[in-house]
């Protein structure tokens, strides 16, 4: 009997004989494979322990899976590659626990600093935080507020003079602390901001309690940071939150030294089940050169070190990124001309990369403006990478990127990680800043796709929800709140916006031969949706349930009957 090139496969997967325990066979739904530039759909797939052993049709899975297979039913659902994590911050979900979360529908909406205010004194009295005990308020965005302006120092204390109060802002670059904050942080009137910092301050000098970019570690380093027992606690809990959104892989995209040893360390590791990848800050890089036994790009477990991060500019929203051009509204602090500042020196950057680059370890950097990625183009051709090498540095966010650097990159090799979700979050307020045709390149995913990268889409978790069909939605969409559409020419369909959660993410991270895609060998990562992205009504896909995620063929998230 002639074998068919699936079989063939099986066979080739499948050497030693299996226990019938051991084999899962996946019918009656469509099954999106992922696996190709076009969709493809087979009708069933055979799993074997951890790693996929079949995909094709249902006769020939029922003949590989042989009798006594566990047969589950999609019953209509779609199965795709469990989705990739291209960039968020893994740790946050660990931390997070016991502030105020503002975009918690649970609470009224803040809409201006009396609300804030308010929201703020209720959260001490619910949870009754007495004196001296710290206040920390998350998602918090001035540009939602009446007032179009940041809350001050003197306004928090009117809410809680005798407890630090730090409200963090919803892009991770900046917060803003009351008296009792700062002075926990040994900031005075007199202080000066770090190198890539800023402390703002009011009309008379003084303090005005907001701080950005590398001022911000400031604070953070004087906040009280939850032990290794509760950061395990709330290790089950964070995992949970990617798997219920479809994720079999998460990334922690700046992971600070304390993160490096709790999640690389064997309780943690014990109790993860998704695959996590690290990217520890280049702020403690020479300790890290100094330690010759890390090994980046290999798995302990379910957690590897992927690559270092670097911060060269802040965020557009808070307007710190980096720019070519000015921002109509000005610095945060109100002062004309203002196109941003890189949070690293373009010098400093180089000799720091040089000497990640030469120990072999990949590249992430943060750029949202085009200077900023400017700077990270100079950086590359500096250490003379070349798309040939295959060393896949990544840009993260590459929001205000130019039509002429998608060249620059695809002669380097660069795998732009995108942020579709600011067309809906910060469309409109990046439109008071910058002309209407440089918004409509934010997220230039179709360009890239043109050029020849292979971009991917991420979340920037907690800067945007977890929602991977949001995600889906941004990209096909490009729609702001107030229906207007930042580049149609950049939407994507369904199944490119897929490719941006699964098989572009998968080679930005040198996993293509092992996610992405459901094909014989690749590990067993599913997510099983209610209805098919592929043929859902663009407005319909951001209200797609995900039903369950399996992930090396073990359910490990279920939704709710």
């Amino acid at each position: 009997m002639k074998l068919t090139a699936a079989l063939a496969a099986l066979l080739l997967t499948v050497a030693a004989p299996a226990a019938a325990q051991d084999m899962i066979l996946y019918r009656g739904g469509p099954i999106v494979t992922m696996d190709g530039d076009t969709p493809q759909t087979v009708e069933a797939v055979v799993t074997r322990g951890d790693r996929i052993a079949f995909a094709g049709s249902e006769k020939e899975a029922r003949r590989a899976a042989g009798k006594g297979a566990t047969v589950r039913d999609l019953a209509g659902a779609t199965m795709l590659p469990g989705f990739i994590d291209a960039h968020s911050h893994f740790t946050v979900a660990t931390m997070s626990e016991g502030g105020l979360d503002l975009r918690d529908g649970a609470h009224a909406a803040v809409t201006d600093i009396a609300g804030l205010q308010r929201a703020i004194a209720d959260h001490i009295a619910t949870k009754a935080i007495p004196p001296g005990g710290w206040v920390v308020v998350w998602q918090y965005d001035q540009e939602n507020l009446a007032e179009k302006r940041h809350i001050t120092r003197t306004e928090l204390d009117a809410v809680a003079a005798d407890r630090p109060i730090v409200v963090l802002h919803v892009s991770l670059h900046g917060l803003v602390a009351n008296s009792a904050a700062l002075t926990a942080a040994k900031l005075t009137d007199a202080s000066q901001p770090p190198p890539g910092g800023m402390l703002l301050r009011d009309a008379a000098g003084r303090l005005n309690g907001v701080l950005l970019e590398k001022a911000t570690f400031l604070m953070l380093a004087a906040m009280p940071q939850p032990t290794a027992d509760q950061k395990l606690a709330a290790l089950d809990a964070a995992q949970n939150a990617y798997f219920a959104e479809g994720y079999t892989h998460a990334q922690d995209g700046a992971t600070l030294p304390p993160d490096i040893a709790f999640l690389t360390g064997d309780a943690a590791r014990e109790r993860l089940k998704i695959d996590l990848a690290l990217l520890p800050f280049s702020t403690g890089l020479d300790a890290l050169l100094a330690n010759p036994d890390l090994r980046f790009g290999e798995y302990r477990g379910h957690v590897k070190l992927q690559g270092i991060k670097f911060v060269l500019d802040g965020s557009v929203q808070a307007r710190t990124g980096y720019f070519t051009r000015d921002y109509r509204r000005g610095s945060p602090e109100g002062h004309h001309p203002w196109h941003g500042e890189p949070v690293l020196s373009e010098a400093a950057f180089i000799a720091q990369a040089r000497k990640v680059h030469e120990r072999g370890w990949q590249l992430f950097v943060h750029a949202n403006g085009d200077a900023a990625i400017d700077m990270a183009i100079r950086g590359f051709d500096a250490l003379g990478i070349k798309a040939a090498d295959n060393r896949r540095p990544i840009v993260i966010h590459s929001q205000f990127q130019r039509p002429d650097q998608l060249q620059a990159y695809r002669r380097i090799g660069v795998g732009p990680s995108y942020f579709s979700n600011h067309t809906w979050y910060w469309g409109d307020v990046h439109r008071t800043n910058f002309p209407a045709e440089v918004v409509a390149f934010i997220s230039p995913l179709r360009s890239a796709r043109a050029a020849g990268l292979t971009p991917s889409n991420h979340s920037d978790y907690s800067v945007t929800p977890l929602d991977t069909r949001f995600m889906l939605w941004t990209a096909m969409a490009r729609v702001s709140p107030t229906s207007v559409v930042s580049g149609p020419a950049e939407r994507l369909n369904a199944y490119e916006a897929l490719q941006a959660l699964t098989t572009g993410p998968a080679w930005q991270v040198f996993e293509e031969d092992r996610k992405g895609r459901i094909k014989p060998g690749l590990l067993a990562d599913f997510v099983i949706l209610d209805k098919n992205p592929l043929t859902t009504p663009v407005d319909a896909i951001k209200a797609i349930k995900v039903r369950e995620t399996i992930k090396e063929g073990r359910s490990v998230w279920r939704a709710t009957p």
